[in-house]
C-alpha cells in the first residue's frame, strides 16, 4: 500500500449542491485552503443565472456558529449553475455531489459528472443513507473506480466525522487519499462504514431518537425532563434530544424516518423507524422546529415555551420531577455519573436504563452489517453525535456482565456474540489498547494513525509521567520532549499550576537529554484563564498581598515561557480567554488546533490583562512600527487597543493570528487530535536548527497624548450608549496602561516598566466594588454582567 505522507493535498475542488450541507462543504474546503467551485441550478428566467447559488451561499455565511473560518475565506468559493457551467469541474481534483437525497436525481446527475469529470479526479457523494453501490451502476469502470460515499455531518466545520463508504469497485488507494486528506487537512476522525442504508451514526442515532420520542409520546416524560436525561448528565450534547431535533428540522426527521423504514426490511427493530404520530401532526401544522419558529419547543419574545402532549399547547416549563439529581451530579467524572444513574432507583434511573439498554443493545445487533468493529460505532456517535462515549464505552463504564444481566432480565434481544462472552469481559482492552471484534472472536489493535496519540495512552505506559502533582504534572512524548499538562477544573492557571510551569521550565532546561516543552491538556478547553474564585476568596479576606504575588508570579511564568533556553511550544485548542490567551502571546512558536478561540477577555470581569497580555500588545505596536515615524504607531497601538477593550474573541485559530494572539509563523493543526504530534515535532524542528530564545528589546509607547487618542475613541462608543459608564472608566485604565502610563510624549520603555503598570492597574481594579460584583456574577450565573 501507498504510503498516506505522499499523497499530494488537493487544490481545486467542486461542490455540486448549494444547499445548506453543500455550501457549508465548500466553506470547510475553503477554510483548507482550496479553491472550491460550487454549482447549483440556475435561478428562474428573467433572474441573473448565479442569482441562487449567490444567495444560498450568501445564507450559510449568516449562520451561527460560522462555517467560515475568517471572512477572507470567503474569496476561495466561485459560483456556477449546473446547466452552464458543469464542464468546469473538469479542473477539480475532487468533485462532492451533494444534491437533494433522491437517487434518481442523484444518479442522473453523476451521469453528467463522468462526461465532464477529468480522468482521474476523485467523485464523492454527500449522501447521508443512499447506498453508495446503487449511485454508480450503470458508470463505466473508471469512473466507479474513483467513486465513494464521503458523508459529512451538519455542521461540517465544527463536527468532526467524516463516514468513509466504499463499494465493491472503490479504489483503495482512492480511500486512503481522500482519508489522508480529510484527516490532516479538514480536520476529519474518518470511519469507513458497510455501504447499507444509513451507515453507522445515523443508523445508531435515529434509532436512539426514535426511541426517546416514544418516551415522550407516552406522556410519562417531559420535554424538559427528557433533554435533562438525554445532555450533558450523560455525557451527550446540551441540546438533549428535542432541542436537536428542532435544530435538524422535523421534517428533515420525518423524511429520514421514512427512508429508514423503507430501506431496512430485515432490521428486527425496523418499526421503530415509523414515523411518531406527534411528529407527523407537527410537520403538518408547518412546526418544523427552529426554522418554522416552533417545533418541540417554541420561542415566544424572550421565553421559551415546550409542547405539552396532552393540551397540545406550548406552555412554561413544569418543574422537574426527577428526584435529586445532585448526588448523581455530584458523583465527578462521566463513568460514574452513568454508573449512578443506572443504580438510580427513582424515575431518572428508570429512564436511563430503558433507553440506554435499548440503545447499546441495538448497537450490538447492528454489529456485522453496519461495521465489524465496536470501536467504529463508538467513534461515529462521538465524533458525528457530539456524544463523550459511544454505546460500547457507555456500556464498560457501567460493567460488562451487570448491564448484559440486565438486559437479559427486561427481555432485550442480544446477538449470540455477546450472550457468549464471559462475565469478565469488556469490549476494550488497555495497555495497549485493542477492541473486540465478534467477526474474529479476539481482541484487535485498532488501525488508528500514530500521530493522534491522546495524553491519557501515553500515560498507560510506565516510565512516562516524569513528575505529577494534583493540578499539573510532566510527561515523557518521547524524543527528548516533554509535555507540561495541567488538569486543573476548568484548566484555570492557579497558583499550583503556575508553580507547576516554573518547576516544568527548570526541569527541562537542567536536564541535557530533553530537548524542549510542550504545554497543553486534553480538557474540554484549553484554560478559561486565572482562578477567579480563588481570586474572589483572596479578595474577601483582603488578601491583595497574596493577588500581588500571584500576578508576579504568573507575568514572571509567561516570561520564562516566552525566554526559556530551551524550546517550549504551547498547544492550544478550544477556549483560550484571559490568562490562557497570555500563555498563547508568551510562546515564540505556538501550536493551535484550528478550532481555537482566543481572546483577552478581563474588562468583562473589570480587569484588565495583567498576566504580560497588555504588555505583548504594546511591543507587538512597536515592533510592527519600527523604522516608522510615532504617528505611524497610533493605529497599530488603536487596532490591538480595541480587540482588548471590547474582549474579542476569535472565532477560529486562523482569526486568533489576524487579531493578533498568535503570531503570523504560528502553526495551525487542523485536526485537533494531532495537536501535540505537531508541537512535539516543532520543539524538535526548533531544537535540530540550533534553538536561540528571543532577545528582550524596548518598546515604544505614545505617553498621556496617545492614551488620549484611545479615550476619544471609546468615549464615542460611550456618547453612543454601546458600553457603561464602568466600561469607559476601564477602558481609559487600559489605554493607560497601553500607552505606557503617566509619561508627557512617546519614549521607549523596558517590558519590566509595563509589567509593572499592568499589575499596579489590575489590583487597583481588583478593589472596585463594581469589579467585584462583576467576578462574584461571573462566578455565580457563568455569564458575564455589565455594570
Amino acid at each position: 500500500m501507498r504510503s498516506t505522507s505522499s499523497y499530494l493535498p488537493f487544490r481545486r475542488a467542486a461542490v455540486i449542491g448549494a444547499g445548506t450541507m453543500g455550501a457549508q462543504i465548500a466553506a470547510h474546503l475553503a477554510n483548507a485552503g482550496v479553491e472550491v467551485l460550487l454549482l447549483d441550478l440556475a435561478a428562474p428566467k428573467g433572474q441573473e443565472p448565479l442569482a441562487l447559488v449567490k444567495k444560498r451561499l450568501k445564507a450559510v455565511t449568516k449562520l451561527k456558529p460560522n462555517p467560515f473560518f475568517t471572512k477572507a475565506v470567503h474569496g476561495r468559493i466561485s459560483c456556477g449553475t449546473i446547466e452552464h457551467d458543469l464542464e468546469k469541474i473538469a479542473n477539480a481534483e475532487w468533485i462532492i455531489e451533494a444534491v437533494i437525497e433522491r437517487l434518481d436525481i442523484k444518479r442522473a446527475l453523476l451521469e453528467q459528472v463522468e462526461k465532464h469529470a477529468s480522468p482521474g479526479s476523485v467523485v464523492s457523494t454527500n449522501t447521508s443513507g443512499i447506498p453508495i453501490h446503487a449511485l454508480v451502476a450503470g458508470r463505466s469502470l473508471g469512473f466507479r473506480q474513483h467513486f465513494l460515499g464521503t458523508h459529512f455531518f451538519n455542521p461540517p466545520r465544527y463536527l468532526s466525522l467524516l463516514e468513509a463508504i466504499t463499494h465493491a469497485d472503490t479504489s483503495p488507494d482512492v480511500l486512503d487519499r481522500i482519508g489522508w486528506f480529510a484527516r490532516i487537512h479538514l480536520g476529519k476522525d474518518v470511519v469507513q462504514a458497510n455501504d447499507v442504508p444509513y451507515f453507522i451514526a445515523n443508523r445508531i442515532g435515529i434509532y436512539g431518537m426514535a426511541g426517546v420520542i416514544e418516551q415522550f409520546a407516552n406522556g410519562t416524560y417531559t420535554i424538559e425532563e427528557i433533554d435533562t436525561l438525554t445532555g450533558p448528565l450523560v455525557g451527550r450534547p446540551k441540546s438533549g434530544t428535542f432541542r436537536t431535533a428542532d435544530v435538524v428540522g422535523l421534517d428533515v426527521m420525518q423524511l429520514v424516518c421514512q427512508n429508514l423504514y423503507e430501506s431496512v426490511p430485515a432490521d428486527e427493530s425496523r418499526a421503530r423507524f415509523r414515523v411518531p404520530e406527534v411528529l407527523k401532526n407537527l410537520v403538518a401544522n408547518g412546526a418544523l422546529g427552529a426554522k418554522s419558529g416552533a417545533g418541540f419547543y417554541r420561542k415566544e419574545g424572550r421565553k421559551i415555551r415546550s409542547l405539552n402532549l396532552s393540551s397540545g399547547q406550548y406552555e412554561d416549563p413544569a418543574p422537574l420531577n426527577l428526584g435529586d439529581l445532585g448526588w448523581i451530579k455530584a458523583a465527578g467524572a462521566l463513568r460514574h455519573r452513568l454508573v449512578a444513574l443506572f443504580e438510580d432507583e427513582g424515575r431518572a434511573g428508570e429512564f436511563f436504563r430503558k433507553t440506554m439498554l435499548d440503545g447499546m443493545a441495538y448497537g450490538a445487533r447492528r454489529i456485522g452489517e453496519i461495521t465489524d468493529s465496536p470501536a467504529r460505532v463508538d467513534r461515529g456517535m462521538c465524533s458525528g453525535f457530539g456524544w463523550k462515549m459511544g454505546p460500547f464505552e457507555t456500556w464498560d463504564a457501567i460493567g460488562f456482565a451487570r448491564v448484559r444481566e440486565s438486559m437479559v432480565k427486561d427481555g432485550i434481544a442480544l446477538p449470540e456474540w455477546v450472550l457468549d462472552m464471559p462475565d469478565d469481559a469488556s469490549f476494550y482492552i488497555n495497555r495497549p489498547l485493542r477492541v473486540f471484534y465478534p467477526s474474529r472472536g479476539e481482541y484487535v489493535a485498532e488501525d488508528r494513525p500514530t500521530d493522534e496519540r491522546s495524553l491519557a495512552s501515553i500515560k498507560l505506559e510506565s516510565g512516562k509521567d516524569l513528575w505529577s502533582n494534583e493540578e499539573s504534572g510532566l510527561i515523557d512524548l518521547g524524543d527528548g520532549v516533554a509535555l507540561f499538562e495541567f488538569r486543573s477544573k476548568a484548566c484555570t492557571l492557579g497558583f499550583n499550576v503556575i508553580s507547576g510551569l516554573y518547576a516544568a521550565i527548570d526541569y527541562i532546561e537542567n536536564d541535557p537529554n530533553l530537548h524542549g516543552l510542550v504545554i497543553g491538556n486534553e480538557g474540554s478547553h484549553f484554560s478559561v484563564g486565572a482562578n477567579l474564585a480563588e481570586m474572589a476568596g483572596a479578595v474577601q479576606s483582603g488578601e491583595f498581598r497574596k493577588i500581588d504575588q500571584y500576578i508576579a508570579r504568573f507575568q514572571s511564568a509567561m516570561q520564562r515561557v516566552h525566554y526559556a533556553r530551551k524550546p517550549v511550544v504551547v498547544a492550544a485548542h478550544q477556549r483560550a480567554l484571559g490568562g490562557g490567551c497570555e500563555l498563547i502571546m508568551a510562546c515564540p512558536n505556538p501550536v493551535a488546533a484550528a478550532e481555537t478561540y482566543a481572546g483577552l477577555v478581563e474588562l468583562g470581569v473589570g480587569l484588565i490583562p495583567a498576566g504580560t497580555g497588555s504588555m505583548r500588545f504594546a511591543a507587538k505596536a512597536s515592533q510592527e512600527n519600527q523604522g516608522y515615524y510615532d504617528s505611524n504607531l497610533l493605529p497599530g497601538v488603536m487596532k490591538y487597543f480595541e480587540t482588548v477593550a471590547k474582549a474579542t474573541v476569535s472565532m477560529s485559530a486562523e482569526e486568533a493570528r489576524d487579531l493578533g494572539f498568535l503570531p503570523s509563523h504560528a502553526c495551525v493543526v487542523m485536526n485537533s487530535a494531532r495537536r501535540f504530534h505537531v508541537a512535539k515535532h516543532e520543539v524538535l524542528r526548533l531544537s535540530n536548527q540550533g534553538y536561540r530564545p528571543p532577545v528582550s528589546s524596548q518598546i515604544r509607547v505614545l505617553g498621556r497624548p496617545g492614551a488620549a487618542a484611545l479615550s476619544t475613541a471609546v468615549y464615542q462608543l460611550h456618547q453612543g450608549r454601546f458600553i457603561s459608564d464602568y466600561d469607559l472608566y476601564l477602558a481609559k485604565k487600559l489605554a493607560y496602561v497601553f500607552t505606557g502610563g503617566d509619561l508627557s510624549g512617546a519614549q521607549e520603555v523596558s517590558e519590566s516598566y509595563l509589567l509593572d503598570l499592568e499589575r499596579e492597574v489590575f489590583l487597583g481594579l481588583l478593589g472596585q466594588p463594581k469589579t467585584q460584583e462583576r467576578i462574584a456574577g461571573l462566578l455565580k450565573t457563568n455569564r458575564p454582567i455589565r455594570n
